[in-house]
């Protein structure tokens, strides 16, 4: 293939700017290669509202197609839909036509296999890459074909099986879908629990007209906090552009960020499953780990990123797992995340609790923490080796098992490479605000210097 566009593939999907770098044609190809790659014979097959979805859509389908799947087609969808699809129906993979957060300008997608398990560059994706850019297929053995199938409702049965529907109380929860994919989903949760649901930019727009689709973003919490106070709610809710990631916010207009919202849920399920196995990641703060001790439960250390994850919860039969993101992981949801699982499963926490929502995780406000906090970076490599070289001496205890982490008696923090830009993470921890303002100061020096 001329003008092969090799950057579009990250370390766990594909993004891109449509039509400049990913099209029809790259799309039909990279459906052929995927097809040939994994001998899948069975694919489920969705994509959210941006720009460019239906070529991108006619474009893959095609390629499995002519490559002998039977492609099950699922709709527009939320991204944690894809997964749900070729779990509940036991097909071979699945494809999900986005770019996730990104911008409005870009599209992509993200491949699982059999059983929902991600694939990453270390588990497919290279060798799905280099099929493509041959651009050369074996014949296949067998004509293919496209179904459609409607699985909203089976899905929403599904997130409601993580909670007696019967211990939620009445509340009036705001809900921020960021224009996207969200809308649908939690849509469906009216009538089927005692909630209020006040919704905040449920219209689908690729353009992302009213703030960046990433709760990530400080900024793109402001509208929801806003309201939430004006309207006197009970809680908050805001998700990504696919639907599959979540943030909440408390009566206050605080954020409950990924790391109390671990600590919410698996409080749950510890409560009802004691002893059991919970993940999460190296940038999260300390008080996950302390929170799932504390409660009986075993906290389990893995990387970021949702590939790495699903392959370890599975390893370790883990009931749940938490990302920073907002991504939250869930056994019986065949060891996928899902955004809406998480916020029901808050949502009977909460009612459980007797309390305000900012009452509940009093607890877990324990530290001080920065937002992760991104920097533009050309080498990443070198710039991480030059961190750890000032920082070990210095360290209580370092690991680099996702870039690197140095531990203090009274501090903490992780740098790592972003998977998709030329980008350092930084995530820092105190006990005290001070330490924070400093070493946040000193830290951000040094890698942008």
């Amino acid at each position: 293939m001329n003008n092969f566009p090799e950057g579009v593939f990250k370390r766990y999907d594909i993004r891109g700017l449509y039509p400049e770098e990913i099209d029809f044609g790259f799309a039909y190809s990279l459906g052929r290669a995927f097809a040939s790659y994994l001998k899948c014979r069975t694919v489920a097959l969705g994509h959210d509202h941006r720009n460019g979805h239906e070529e991108l859509f006619n474009g893959f389908s095609k390629g499995l197609v002519d490559q002998g799947c039977e492609v099950t087609y699922v709709g527009q969808i939320s991204t944690d839909m894809i997964y749900f699809a070729v779990g509940s129906l036991g097909l071979d993979a699945g494809c999900m036509i986005t770019a996730s957060h990104n911008p409005q300008e870009w599209n992509g997608f993200k491949f699982v296999g059999k059983g929902a398990v991600g694939i990453s560059s270390e588990s497919g994706l290279d060798g799905i890459k280099e099929l493509a850019k041959r651009n050369s297929f074996p014949k296949p053995e067998k004509e293919g074909r496209l179904v459609e199938k409607d699985i909203l409702s089976e899905y929403v049965e599904r997130v409601l099986s993580f909670i007696d529907t019967k211990k939620i109380k009445p509340m009036k929860v705001v809900v921020d879908a960021s224009n996207g994919m969200a809308s649908k989903a939690v849509s469906c949760l009216k009538g089927k629990l005692p909630i209020k649901i006040e919704e905040m930019f449920f219209d689908l727009d690729p353009g992302f007209p009213n703030h960046a689709p990433n709760p990530l973003d400080p900024e793109a919490l402001e509208a929801l906090k806003k309201r939430v106070v004006e309207e006197k709610a009970d809680l908050g809710a805001i998700f990504d552009g696919d639907g599959d990631r979540v943030f909440l916010v408390d009566e206050k207009g605080q954020t409950i960020d990924g790391s109390i919202l671990t600590c919410l849920i698996a409080k749950s399920f510890l409560s009802k499953k004691p002893g059991q196995k919970i993940l999460y990641t190296p940038v999260m703060s300390h008080v996950v780990p302390e929170t799932i001790k504390a409660l009986g439960g075993k906290p389990v250390l893995e990387r970021v990123g949702h590939t790495f994850i699903k392959v370890r919860m599975r390893e370790e039969n883990a009931v749940f797992g938490g990302e920073l993101s907002g991504h939250f992981y869930f056994r019986d949801n065949y060891f996928a995340d899902s955004g809406l699982i998480a916020l029901v499963v808050a949502l009977e926490a909460l009612s459980l609790s007797g309390k305000a929502a900012s009452e509940t995780v009093v607890p877990y406000r324990k530290y001080f923490y920065i937002p992760e906090t991104n920097s533009d970076v050309e080498d990443k490599d070198a710039k991480i080796a030059e961190l750890e070289k000032a920082y070990s001496p210095k360290a209580v205890s370092t690991n680099k098992l996702d870039g690197f982490t140095a531990e203090f008696t009274d501090w903490w923090f992780n740098v790592r490479p972003s998977g998709t830009e030329n980008k350092l993470r930084l995530n820092l921890e105190a006990k005290n605000p001070g330490l924070l303002a400093e070493k946040k100061k000193e830290l951000l020096e040094r890698i942008r210097g």
